[in-house]
Order: structure tokens, then sequence, then C-alpha cells
């Protein structure tokens, strides 16, 4: 197996995880087999508990391991379907290695950072590479900045990992920041050369320099980095802004050949130039779309950008199989609250309520998916959406004025939303709600099915508490609200939907971790389907 590790330097958010996921996808249309993962020197065991104000979105993997959104990125750009052991925190290094200490599996010595905690983090790139012997080239990514205090055992681990592996194995590529001084009228080169100091001090030299920048880079400043960095001058690449979306990235890397220099520094230059046609269509269908529509997503974090990434993400993917641009409009439930949902919801061609936790704003959500439940607006509720389709449903078609959730109220009259029986009495939050893929029943005759092409069963993703009460199914379908999926195992309901709308539809578990560019997922591409119809049918 071959190794690429990329680092980052300067200034944290320069684009790591897509400069990483860029290389997965160039390194796939070269045909060779990748696997990606992340690691991030943060104390807590996983992001499940952060609030997205501090991490954004937490990204959930089919075994259920709740992770850093970069591996979204990883999963959206190359064919890769990660696990647990694609994500690393210096929690659960820590944790580890307690334990092993608590059983004696150290034999009395006195467990050190080095060799002990750099031995944990190598582990886990040799149990990666075990589990996927069918993988070529492994590509991690460090959190967090070259100088960090909390990120030097890992800096020290890749550092003696290329050693036992051979350093003709293994590509270190490092991202820095280019800034373009406007007052000067000149891009500066000496922070990188900072950045790339700081981690030769470590005992690292970059095989590869990628220069975060607004500009071109031009060949002097290509000259100087090379002489001051000691790398050739063809390993400076430049990672320019791109100006419509995130799938360019992978283009403008190799406008630099960054492919062509990975594979000949790790020996596997036999490989063909990638074939990026499939790549190029879809990015070309993003930027130059045939059709518009716009689709209000309803949140609580909207102000900000990565809570609801792959959200985002997913109707990038569904709009560009329409030709079509999707105008996403972000808006606050708690306006909705304050102005009333016609005030906010006006010229929207699809209304979408994602996932999320407490009670803030739940009123303006519960208002918005009535709007376009009597509007007749195409809907897609995903997780709390779900639910707050079905609390809305009870209220307003079937009467129960008093519906709700107990997760926002626990005397509610009418709990149409409850927690799950095996989580009554959980105190932990980490780690502890229904999470990652499970099996459910598709019902036929139902939008859902025909959605996902007359399937009979479906896995999904998860990542919730609460359940749709099964004591009110009943109720809720004779007054016209249809389940039209249940989890195989256990009977819950998966999918809602009204058979009488153009499209109002609701899902328990995430159907954006498992969309990818080329293949969007069939519920976001259904809705956009509809957005666009009602598009057309509101222009007339």
């Amino acid at each position: 197996m071959k190794y690429i590790f990329v680092t980052g330097g300067v200034v944290s958010s320069l684009g790591k995880g897509l400069a990483a996921a860029s290389i997965g996808t160039l390194l796939e249309a070269r045909r060779l087999r990748v696997l990606m993962q992340k690691f991030d020197p943060y104390l807590n065991v996983d992001p499940g508990t952060m609030s997205p104000y501090q991490h954004g979105e937490v990204y959930v993997l089919d075994d259920g391991a709740e992770t850093d959104l970069d591996l979204g990125h990883y999963e959206r750009f190359t064919s890769g379907v990660l696990s647990r052991m694609n994500n690393l925190t210096s929690g659960q290094v820590f944790d580890s290695v307690i334990r092993k200490e608590r059983r004696g599996d150290y034999l009395g010595k006195t467990v050190q950072f080095i060799p002990h905690v750099t031995d944990e983090i190598k582990d886990r790139i040799r149990q990666a590479g075990e589990q996927h012997p069918e993988v070529d080239v492994l590509i991690t990514e460090i959190g967090g900045t070259v100088g960090d205090m909390e990120g030097l055992l890992f800096l020290e681990a890749l550092r003696q990992y290329a050693l036992e592996v051979g350093k003709e194995n293994v590509c270190f590529i490092h991202v820095t920041l280019l800034p373009f001084i406007r007052a000067a009228g000149e891009v500066k080169t000496k922070p990188t050369q900072q950045s790339v100091a700081k981690l030769r001090e470590i005992g690292i030299q970059p095989d590869i320099i990628i220069c975060r920048t607004e500009a071109d880079l031009d060949e002097d400043n290509r000259r100087k980095i090379a002489m001051f960095c000691n790398v050739e001058r063809k390993n400076v690449v430049a990672f320019r802004d791109v100006d419509h979306t995130i799938y360019e990235c992978p283009l403008d890397l190799r406008r630099d050949k960054i492919d062509r220099l990975v594979v000949d520094k790790i020996g596997l230059g036999h490989t063909p130039s990638p074939d990026l046609r499939d790549w190029e269509r879809f990015v070309g269908r993003v930027i130059h779309p045939r059709h518009r529509v716009a689709i209000a997503v309803v949140g609580k974090y909207i102000e900000l950008q990565d809570a609801y990434k792959s959200i985002y993400e997913s109707l990038i993917h569904a709009g560009a199989h329409h030709d079509t641009k999707v105008e996403i409009v972000r808006i606050d439930s708690g306006v909705i609250e304050q102005n009333g949902a016609a005030a906010a919801l006006g010229g929207i061609d699809g209304l979408l309520v994602p996932g999320g936790f407490g009670d803030r704003g739940i009123e303006g959500k519960i208002l918005a998916a009535r709007h376009a439940r009597e509007q007749r607006i195409p809907y897609l509720g995903i997780c709390l959406g779900m639910q707050i389709a079905a609390i809305e449903f009870a209220r307003n078609v079937c009467g129960l004025a008093d519906a709700n959730s107990t997760e926002f109220d626990r005397t509610t009259m009418h709990p149409v939303i409850c927690l799950q029986e095996e989580q009554q009495g959980i105190e932990d939050m980490g780690a502890t709600m229904r999470l990652g893929s499970s099996e459910s029943i598709l019902f036929t005759g139902t939008r859902a099915s025909e959605l996902y092409g007359g399937r009979a069963r479906i896995h999904e993703r998860h990542r919730h508490r609460y359940e749709f009460n099964p004591d009110y199914r009943e109720r809720l379908e004779q007054a016209g609200m249809a389940v039209s999926s249940v989890s195989a195992e256990q009977g819950l309901v998966e999918i809602i939907e009204l058979p009488d709308h153009p499209f109002f539809l609701g899902a328990q578990f995430h159907p954006e971790f498992q969309s990818k560019p080329n293949h969007p997922h069939p519920l976001f591409a259904g809705f956009i389907a509809a957005a666009l119809q009602h598009a057309h049918e509101s222009q007339g």
C-alpha cells in the first residue's frame, strides 16, 4: 500500500479536506483504488456532542460512527464507503491508551507519549490497510494547523511511520496560504516558508506544497517557494479559489498535474491519465444549468454554512441531475415564528426542513410545514423535518391541537413523536442514539417506492432518539397520511407522505449522507423534480 499524508499550515479552513478529497478523485480517475481517513487532534471522542456552532455538521457513516464533515467530502468525491476506522481523534487515542494501561497491556512499563501514544496512531493507519487489502493508496488528512500543540503527536507518528514503510511509499503534501496583500499589491510567500520550516523542525519534509491562493501562482513565487522550502519547482501547486462549486477543485488541481506528481513520488507512475469526462459533465451542469428552482431550507443554524453541509450538497447533486440550478434560500425558523410563513416563504418552489435537536424554532418549522401542505408546495422533511410534518398534520388535520414531541413537551396530551423504548433512562449523550445504516421495507404503490425504482428494501443512515409514535399511526392514516416505509427489524415508521399532494414526504433517516455528484439520492432527485414542476406551473 502507498500512503499520502496531508497537513495544513498558516491558518485553518484552507480547504485541506477538499484538497485531499480532490486528490482521491484524481487517483480514482487513474483507476487506482483509494481509501481516505481523517485524524483530528481535538480531545472529544467524536464530534457527536459538539455544537454546530463549534464544529458544523456531524457526518454519520454506515456503521454509525459520528465523524468530521470532511468524511462527507471523502465519500462524495470518491467511491469509498467509510467506517469508524477512517476517523481518529485524540480523545479516542488517549481513551484507548488508558484502557490498555488499566488492563496491564503494557506489562508495567511507564506509559509515555512516545512510543505508546504514537504507536496507537500508527496502528490506526495499519488497521485501515489490513481491513482493505485491495486498496492501492491510503490518503490521511491531519486536522488542525502545523505548530498547534495538540497536533504534534500525530505528526510525530507520521514521521515514524514513513520511516517504517519506506519513504518511497509515502508522499507528504502540505497545504498553505499565499495571502494577497492588497495595499502592497503583492502575493506573499513568507507564511508558506515559515509553515514549511515548522514542519521540517518536526522532521517532515513535504514532497508537494499546495498553495491556497485567490490569484494564480506566478513562476517567480513558485521558484521562491521551491528554493526556500526545499522542494522541486514543479511540486509547488496552486489551489485557486473556484468560481462556482467545490466540485471544480479536482479540475483545478489537475491543471498543475498534482496526480502525476503524486503517483511519480510513490511509484505508481505507470497508471493511465485520469478520465474525468463524467466529472466534467457534472460540473458543467452545475455551472451552466438550463433551469432554476428556489428551495427554502428552514432551520435553526441557518447562518452557519457547514451546519447543513450534506443537505446543500445533495440539493446540488439533484439539481445537476435535472440540469437545474438550485437557489438555496436559508430561512431561520425563528423568523417564521415572528413574521408568519407566508411572508417568509414567498416565491419558493420547494421547502426542506432538515434534522436538528432542541425546541428552539420548532413552532416556526411547524408553520412552514403547514404552509407547504396547504399551498401545495413540494416538501421534504428529514429526520426532525419528518417529525415536524407528522406533528403539523396531527394538529391541523386530525384536530389534535396539543400534538407534539415529548422532546419538546413531556406533558403533551398527544405524543405523536416520542422517545424510543431503548432510549429510556440513557444519560450519556455521545454515541447513544439510533445511529448508522439499517434496513427498511418499502410499500408498493407509494411515491417513496416509485422514487426508489420499485425496490422492496433500502438501507439508510440514521441519527436520532425520537420516533413516530405507532399509537397514532392508524389515526393519521385515516386522515389521509400514508406510511410508505417501516424499519425491517422493529416496524418503526421510516417514511411518511401525502398521496394527494404534488410532493410531501418526510424521512426519519438522513438521505443526504448517501448522495453523490453523479448519483443523487432518489428522494432529493424526486424533490427537485417536483420543485421544477412547481416552478413551471408558477410561471404559467
